[in-house]
Formats: C-alpha cells, structure tokens, sequence
C-alpha cells in the first residue's frame, strides 16, 4: 500500500493542474460515498471495518476514522512498555523504560515512532523518553535494614 502511495504521490507531482483538480474532486466524492456508507452502519461494524489497513487509511483520509487520536495511538502502543504521556495537537509524547543496549533501544524507538504515525498520520512528531523512573522507596532509608 505505501509503495502505491509514493506513487501517486510521484505522479501527482508531475502532473498538470487539471489533472490534479480531477484527482481532488474524485476524492471528494469517494470521500462523500464512503461517508454515506460510514453513516449507515453501527459503531462496531465501523470499527470492524476500521480494523483493516487500507480501510483505515482512507478514513483517515476523508476524516472518517470511527476511534479518535488518542484511542488509535493506545491502541497501536497495546503489547508495548509505552506509556503515553501526552497527545497535543500534533506531538506525542511516550515515555518507555531504558534498555541496556543503545542499539536496541533505538530500533525501538524507531519502531514505536513509526507505529504512532501509521496508526496516526496527523501527527508530526513523536517524542520519546526513556529517562528511569527511580522508585521513591528506593531512596527512603529503611530502619530495619540499617547496618549496626
């Protein structure tokens, strides 16, 4: 699907304006049907359908998407070590815990990154921090255990 995009998205730059203002209106009026359409099924047959790839995308496309950012970006971090911090606007923040190997972590920062974006392309940005958290009680001296 993203290889047919770039694509288009090659060809439209290419193209003339008439061309391109003939891509515009056969947008809107798929945009229109699929909004008929989305207004006669239920909310779980919306997001049934919803739950497929391209489907999806082209909800998102005509601004149809049945689950709103914040839903779609939980749901795309379901299974992770992410937590969401905030969403503003266009910006997400997360925060994961540290992992040992700086490799890794940045294959799973890129990862995490790139599943917040396909899951919700209006966001630009996704910042991440893996800073540790020290638990408090780490830090408290505990009677019992004080040397003699």
């Amino acid at each position: 699907m993203n290889a047919r995009i770039d694509r288009i998205e090659a060809l439209l730059a290419e193209a003339d304006p008439a061309a391109v203002e003939l891509v515009q209106e056969l947008l809107a009026l798929y945009g229109e049907g699929l909004g008929r359409i989305m207004a006669t099924v239920g909310e779980a047959e919306a997001t049934g359908l919803a739950a497929d790839e391209l489907v999806s995308s082209l909800l998102l496309l005509h601004d149809l998407h049945p689950l709103d950012t914040r839903a779609r970006v939980r749901s795309a971090l379901a299974g992770t070590s992410a937590a969401v911090v905030a969403i503003e606007d266009d910006l997400v923040r997360l925060r994961v815990p540290p992992t040992g190997c700086a490799s890794s972590a940045a294959a799973a920062t890129t990862a995490l990154r790139e599943a917040v974006l396909d899951a919700a392309p209006e966001i630009a940005r996704v910042e991440i921090d893996q800073t540790p958290v020290i638990p408090v009680e780490s830090l408290v001296v505990r009677r019992g255990s004080e040397a003699p």
